[in-house]
């Protein structure tokens, strides 16, 4: 018995960094600025390594370090890629089942990196978008909680059968939607939300699920609340999150950083790590504390596991004892 499975992608990740990036302001860029680098010349690099990302093993870091026993079922490449996605999974002690693809490569991300600028990420999607039914070994996925993170392209198809198996087997389950669960629209996505024990979105993702004007919180909150029983918890990226149980919303700012080097796996850490704080304490409170910290221990550093707190770290470490959290009446 697992206490957590966790589903989503896999990718490998290559972090690249270099002040030679120039950050270029100009209306042509979605976000008003983007990355120039000089054509036909040499870029020369400050830092570059190499790591595994994605939701799904984002989150399954989280459980293990927290000292839950944890699995990943997940789709990659039979190609080097994928062999280290295992390795560093199977050093964390997670038990993987991992569906090989003989025709695409494994997920890959090039995470390009101006200092103190910003960054931009180069993505290639490959089998971990294409997980089916068959690459799921339902026979022996007993757990008591399922995460479900990053299910995009046609993977993103195994939401509903994954939920219905959990419900059906007494597990609880905690969703992180990816971007084509939210453009299913709220009408499908109310039979999956009536299933959920946690579903954790930032504030763009919720108005747009739901329909709403981004900036009313509230009506949010009641909405979701109307159509599923658990916890909706919505993050604000540096101003904090929000957590509704039905009854009343909890506020919390975030944790002082120290540095911020990049924020690559943040939000799935503070996902995990929210939900790793609730398996232990049962607390709202409690819940994201762990989950504030852990998402800003990963902005410090390099990559979207290195930063990821122990249990232990979490319970010792005098910075992550303490955060402001109100509450109101919904």
């Amino acid at each position: 018995m697992y206490d957590v499975i966790t589903f989503g992608s896999a990718t490998r990740d290559v972090f690249i960094k270099s002040k030679q990036f120039d950050v270029i302001k100009h209306k042509s860029f979605i976000t008003g600025q983007g990355i120039g680098l000089n054509l036909g010349s040499k870029i020369y690099l400050d830092d570059m390594f190499f790591a595994s990302g994605g939701g799904g093993t984002n989150a399954s870091a989280t459980f293990a370090k927290q000292g839950l026993r944890t699995a990943y079922v997940g789709k990659v490449g039979n190609d080097p890629g994928g062999r280290a996605i295992k390795d560093e999974l199977e050093d964390l002690k997670i038990k993987c089942f991992l569906g090989e693809d003989n025709k695409r490569q494994t997920n890959y991300s090039v995470i390009l990196s101006a200092p103190n600028k910003g960054r931009t990420i180069l993505v290639y999607y490959g089998a971990g978008h294409f997980l089916t039914k068959k690459d799921i070994p339902f026979d022996k996925l007993k757990a008591k909680w399922f995460y479900i993170a990053g299910l995009s392209g046609q993977s993103a198809k195994m939401l509903f059968p994954i939920v219905s198996f959990a419900k059906k087997n007494n597990i609880k389950v905690a969703l992180d939607p990816s971007a084509a669960q939210i453009s299913m629209g709220f009408k499908k996505m109310k039979k999956i939300l009536a299933k959920l024990d946690i579903l954790k979105l930032n504030q763009e993702e919720a108005a747009k699920l739901v329909g709403l004007p981004y900036k009313d919180e509230n009506a949010i909150f009641r909405k979701l609340d109307k159509f599923m029983p658990g916890i909706a918890v919505m993050t604000k990226g540096p101003e904090g999150v929000l957590v509704s149980d039905g009854k009343e919303v909890f506020k919390a700012g975030t944790f002082k950083e120290k540095r911020h080097v990049d924020r690559t796996g943040a939000g799935d850490a503070f996902g995990s790590g929210f939900v790793a704080g609730w398996i232990y304490s049962g607390k709202i409170e409690e819940a994201i504390r762990w989950g504030s910290a852990n998402g800003t221990s990963i902005v410090e550093k390099f990559g979207a596991k290195n930063g990821i707190l122990s249990k232990n770290q979490l319970k010792k470490e005098k910075r992550w004892r303490n955060l402001k959290i109100t509450k109101y009446k919904l």
